[in-house]
């Protein structure tokens, strides 16, 4: 018992009989990522219930990486960019059931950078950028604006240990204000309980149980390997590490702080390392103020986030070679098919830009009858079949279905402009005589009989 509502149960956070492993994870927006040994998972709670996961080969680290110190190192800067894309890529899951007339315009740094070089530096570049302010905040606020504000009180306290004291309590005051205040929000909250839903079934993993909700949610919420003890591991060891460089200038003491972040975040890696593995008195001690403050930055579970915790677990044991792999799945792991929603791109045809080519998201439209005046229709054939010749596009109602020359291969292009002009609601109002303007300047240019026919039934 360490006060009123900080009870912990050491046997169940530190637990004799389990088996320690690499798995380990972080919440992200309704979801959570997941890192076993040779992959991560992310999955993602959909808003019609499935679940999106995206699986992804991870890299051994080797060599002068894998030593002492330099290993924590190199995690440390992996976690912040691994875990600043997995945000992101959540928020882009989330994004996908969001209408398009409520979605927000990108800005227009982001728009000239995905034209000019392509959507994946766009991406990177906004995961970077994200990565670089979040480190110069926190450095800020946490690093250099304590030693400043101590700094006042060297006017009247010429103890140097106590000046060091002073600035590494109030790092930690600060720090925990932060997340006590952050913890307030409604987004944060459920983050916190996927957090929770993490642990719970990384203990039930390493405790050799089957993976399901009933079992998860025997264990406790709190787990000796969380990056939250290894952020009090690193005020704590940094309080000490200060202390003996005495108290010089301010700038001396801003560039001692700066140089020594990444020898604190490698000690403090292989204290949480040595924590994860051992359960004795000393190592529960240390963890005690990590583990407070996963009393805070964890939540209890539903169901719900288990189920998607099992999931990201699953994905990470998955006996298949890890490769990149986007899908959906069910509450219980079960592949899910969802309809493809196309992007508009240009095909080259003969040296011209034609026709809008597939590109599969991930992003699932409901299906619909396609006779209903929604607009909305039902899944259709891939484009990519139908540039072969298997399948045909849908036609309008009051059309007939001919049979195209497979030996022409581009008679089906037509049919795969229906597919997409379809799914951009070009099927109705204005934007129909658009639709047969394009038909027919594209029969001239192919000389294709099927096409201008298509084309003729609309006024021009």
């Amino acid at each position: 018992m360490i006060g009123a509502g900080t009870e912990m149960d050491f046997d169940k956070i530190f637990i004799k009989d389990c088996n320690p492993t690499k798995m380990g994870g972080q919440a992200v927006l309704e979801g959570i990522m997941m890192r076993g040994a040779d992959r991560m998972a992310i999955a993602v709670r959909r808003e019609d219930g499935t679940i999106n996961v995206r699986e992804r080969p991870v890299k051994e680290a080797s060599g002068w990486m894998k030593w002492p110190i330099i290993r924590g190192v190199v995690s440390f800067v992996s976690s912040l960019v691994t875990g600043t894309s997995t945000l992101m890529y959540s928020a882009e899951v989330l994004e996908e059931d969001i209408p398009e007339e409520e979605m927000e315009e990108p800005g227009k740094v982001e728009q000239w950078i995905s034209n000019r070089f392509g959507p994946k530096a766009a991406f990177n570049f906004l995961l970077y950028t994200a990565v670089i302010i979040a480190l110069v905040i926190s450095i800020g606020v946490f690093v250099l604006l304590p030693t400043w504000i101590v700094g006042i009180c060297g006017k009247v306290i010429s103890n140097a240990v106590l000046l060091n004291l002073i600035e590494g309590v109030l790092r930690m005051a600060m720090f925990i204000l932060y997340i006590v205040a952050i913890s307030r929000m409604k987004d944060i909250q459920r983050v916190f309980q996927y957090h929770g839903a993490e642990h719970k079934t990384i203990h039930c993993y390493e405790n050799g149980l089957e993976l399901t909700p009933e079992n998860c949610m025997k264990f406790e919420r709190l787990h000796p390997r969380c990056g939250t003890s290894f952020l009090m591991f690193v005020l704590i060891i940094s309080l000490l590490l200060f202390s003996f460089l005495g108290w010089p200038n301010l700038a001396f003491r801003i560039l001692s702080r700066l140089l020594l972040i990444p020898v604190i975040a490698g000690i403090s890696y292989e204290v949480l390392r040595w924590a994860g593995r051992s359960d004795s008195a000393v190592v529960k001690i240390l963890s005690v103020p990590g583990l407070l403050m996963q009393k805070i930055t964890t939540s209890d579970p539903d169901e719900s986030q288990l189920e998607v915790a099992i999931v990201a677990v699953k994905a990470c044991l998955m006996e298949r070679s890890p490769e990149e792999r986007i899908y959906d799945v069910d509450s219980q792991g079960n592949p899910v098919e969802r309809e493809k929603k196309a992007e508009k791109a240009a095909v080259p045809v003969k040296g011209k830009e034609l026709l809008p080519e597939s590109v599969n998201s991930s992003v699932s439209l409901k299906t619909e009858d396609r006779n209903n005046t929604s607009g909305e229709y039902p899944e259709n054939p891939q484009p990519e079949k139908i540039l072969a010749g298997e399948t045909s596009g849908p036609l309008t109602e009051t059309e007939e279905k001919e049979p195209l020359q497979e030996e022409d291969p581009f008679s089906h292009l037509a049919e795969v402009y229906d597919v997409f002009s379809e799914e951009e609601g070009l099927w109705s109002g204005e934007k129909q005589a658009q639709r047969s303007q394009y038909l027919y300047d594209l029969g001239k240019i192919m000389n294709m009989d099927d096409v201008l026919r298509r084309s003729s039934g609309s006024e021009r």
